[in-house]
């Protein structure tokens, strides 16, 4: 008898055990659950949020370059108007200048760029190599949505010619 007592104390210590362990189990896999799905619901925000922004600088093709212009006209655009403007429309106030704008958000690599990220380059005639003189929105597939001289608003490619050689950093601001 007593053989069995302790044998049924072995038992019922060890389902205890293992009841414990698995409560706690699920309360971590459910925590880490709902953390996942916290990261899906952002990403689809920002996802939305991008598709948005960069549906609304598409409507804006061809509108001229204008070196200074004004915050308060979509008439003309430079570079930090026009993504300032577009980003406003999806609730992100940006600052007026490229460098500024450079500032903003979490740095991204460039391996892991996002439709919607905002790219920066130093080209043009203010440009030394390090400092920030121009912004774009990168909108995937090697493509980036921007404004300076002619044509105005347009599409040029990331990964060739002056915007490649230029390249200097990114930024998540969604």
């Amino acid at each position: 008898m007593r053989t069995q007592n302790t044998l049924f104390q072995k038992v019922l210590t060890l389902g205890l055990c293992a009841a414990v362990t698995s409560i706690g189990f699920f309360a971590t896999g459910a925590a880490s659950v709902h953390a996942a799905s916290s990261t899906v619901s952002v990403q689809a925000t920002a996802t939305s949020k991008a598709q948005k922004a960069i549906t609304l600088g598409k409507r804006y093709l061809g509108v001229p370059y204008k070196f200074g212009a004004s915050t308060s006209t979509t008439r003309n655009f430079d570079c930090s108007s026009f993504t300032k403007y577009v980003f406003k429309s999806v609730g992100v106030t940006l600052p007026r200048t490229a460098a500024e704008q450079s500032k903003s958000g979490v740095a991204v690599s460039r391996s892991n760029l996002r439709a919607g990220d905002l790219v920066f380059f130093s080209s043009g005639s203010r440009a030394n190599g390090r400092n920030v003189t121009h912004v774009a929105i990168y909108v995937g597939n090697g493509k980036i949505l921007h404004t300076y001289g002619s044509p105005g608003v347009t599409y040029s490619n990331l990964n060739a010619g002056n915007w490649d050689r230029t390249y200097l950093k990114a930024r998540r601001v969604l």
